[in-house]
């Protein structure tokens, strides 16, 4: 469990460096934007390492705080497929983008709240409650800061359509193949 939340605390906290200080996060950048890149990303990978281990660690000898009913698992698979497609909205601009604002913080939320919905062990409270909490606190943040311009596509009506494409096949991907061979349960026998 240690690692888990050693994970957690890496990933979750260089993602919360514009959050509680982006004075700070901003002459990093400033410096050497490739150095602070690069540091991120590493920190990152580091965290998502401690997260993955701690994670299939914790599911070996789970601590059961809830049982959900079965049939939580269909809105989850609903919640998902949602998810997928807002995951990459902010790639491919669009009416869906201009629409959920931050595409991929609802995105987390929603992975993150469907999981907490079929997932009753304390593994699996504190790591999708930890990321469901991230997400609320970096959206209300983002209310009170000005947003960094990102790099992307010209806003159009065909990346709507390529988003629920991509998003309607990686969860079918997921349901019936992905989940079960990253992840270790599978979805579907």
């Amino acid at each position: 469990m240690l690692s888990l939340i050693i994970g957690l605390v890496l990933f979750l906290g260089i993602h919360s460096v514009a959050i509680v200080s982006l004075d700070w996060r901003n002459q990093q950048a400033a410096k050497n934007e490739w150095l602070w890149k690069g540091f991120y990303a590493a920190v990152s990978l580091l965290g998502l390492y401690f997260i993955a281990v701690g994670y299939a660690a914790a599911r070996m000898e789970p601590m059961v705080l809830y049982t959900p009913p079965y049939w939580l698992r269909h809105l989850t698979y609903l919640l998902m497929t949602i998810a997928m497609v807002l995951f990459f909205a902010p790639y491919l601009p669009g009416a869906i983008k201009r629409t959920a604002k931050h595409p991929q913080l609802v995105a987390v939320k929603l992975w993150a709240a469907s999981h907490l919905l079929v997932n009753g062990s304390l593994a699996d409270v504190i790591l999708f409650g930890a990321f469901l909490g991230w997400a609320v606190l970096d959206r209300i943040s983002m209310k009170k800061r000005p947003q960094r311009a990102l790099p992307g596509l010209k806003e159009s009506k065909f990346n709507d359509i390529l988003v629920v494409i991509i998003g309607l096949a990686l969860s079918f991907a997921f349901i019936r193949f992905l989940h079960g061979s990253l992840i270790g349960v599978p979805l579907m026998p």
